[in-house]
């Protein structure tokens, strides 16, 4: 299989990542890359096969997500002709396909409990059974697995076998999300800045204006590499001017002419940026407010009653405003994973969290 992407970064987070994944790779052993959308969790998984004794072997590829829970299991494992509706003939899953390789199951989270229940057997044994068959195939398959949820998290919701859990994790590759790779983003811009100026015939790469380098380096970034590439790659793309590229379209769905109904997602959050402080100002001017200490009455128990409820309200807008991602909420709050899951036991907002 080959690729035309390339894994670039050079900051400390970013390269200490690699190194594990390539550490591992010479082991004959599952491996879990973790990381938000974006962030480049194939290239890994890519990585650690083409570093791997199994390099010259199949390298087959599933999105666990991109097919019907009803199909998952016959994807993976095969069929027999007659076996369900449809199945006019037999045909051979992905661990027949990648057998003697690597078998990369991408978004692991949202496997079903039964399909987790036969890959478990398939990672335990080394062996696997088609739908409506009852003999047995040996397979020898290396697992990489990727996923953007806190499995953890699945397995004490009972949405994750604990048991398939400990025989996936034997290492786990954490990539850090675009925005903790100090300096990668102008490094990564340059790179797909050329790639594009290459495809479109330029006769050389002028690199990018002050202003363009201060939009690409005071955005977060959500989207990762991928939101960066196509921002570049859109704005060298419209850039006819000669000189570097020094223009900057974040959102390609800003316009005037926008048809009328809900913000955006970007423009919604900027709003309520804008909008905090001045409630903020204008709740300390307004007499007699009940949230507002100088209106308390005083005494120790009402004090720690009101910054329990603060707090409380401080959790549970900060998950809100993560989509009620618990890593990223920790983040925002300056916490550690297991402070805020600490907090969030001590308020019982636990439940509230999808």
């Amino acid at each position: 299989m080959e690729r035309t992407s390339q894994v670039i970064g050079q900051s400390g987070a970013f390269i200490d990542a690699l190194e594990r994944a390539s550490r591992a790779a010479a082991l004959d052993r599952p491996v879990l890359v973790i990381g938000e959308r974006g962030t480049g969790k194939e290239l890994v998984a890519e990585r650690l096969h083409r570093l791997s004794p199994r390099w010259d072997q199949p390298l087959v590829i599933m999105n666990c997500a991109a097919l019907p829970e009803t199909l998952i299991e016959a994807e993976l494992f095969g069929h027999e002709a007659g076996a369900f509706t449809g199945a006019t003939k037999a045909r051979a899953g992905r661990f027949e396909e990648a057998d003697g390789g690597t078998l990369f199951l991408d978004e692991l989270g949202t496997l079903s409990m039964a399909a987790q229940d036969r890959l478990l057997r398939a990672v335990e044994y080394g062996e696997i059974t088609r739908i409506g068959s009852s003999r047995p195939v040996r397979v020898d398959v290396r697992i990489v697995a990727a996923t953007n949820e806190h499995l953890p998290d699945k397995v004490d919701r009972h949405e994750f076998r604990a048991d398939l859990l400990d025989r996936l994790c034997f290492e786990v590759v954490t990539l850090p999300p675009l925005r903790a790779r100090a300096g990668d983003v102008v490094v990564l811009a340059d790179h797909f800045g050329r790639r594009m100026a290459a495809e479109l015939g330029w006769q050389r790469w002028p690199g990018f204006g002050p202003a363009a380098l201060d939009q690409l380096s005071g955005h977060r970034w959500p989207g990762n590499v991928r939101e960066l590439r196509n921002v570049v790659e859109r704005a060298v793309y419209r850039w006819e001017r000669d000189g570097p590229v020094d223009s900057i379209e974040i959102d390609p769905f800003a316009s005037p002419y926008r048809p009328r109904g809900q913000a955006p997602a970007a423009t919604r959050a900027q709003q309520a940026e804008r909008a905090e402080p001045e409630a903020e100002e204008g709740a300390s001017s307004a007499p007699g407010s009940d949230d507002e200490v100088a209106a308390c009455e005083v005494g120790p128990s009402d004090f720690k009653s009101r910054v329990a409820r603060f707090e409380r309200e401080l959790l549970a807008r900060a998950l809100a405003e993560n989509r009620f991602n618990q890593r990223q909420t920790a983040d925002s709050l300056g916490l550690s994973y297991d402070q805020l899951r600490h907090a969030l036991r001590r308020h019982d907002l636990i439940g509230t969290v999808a």
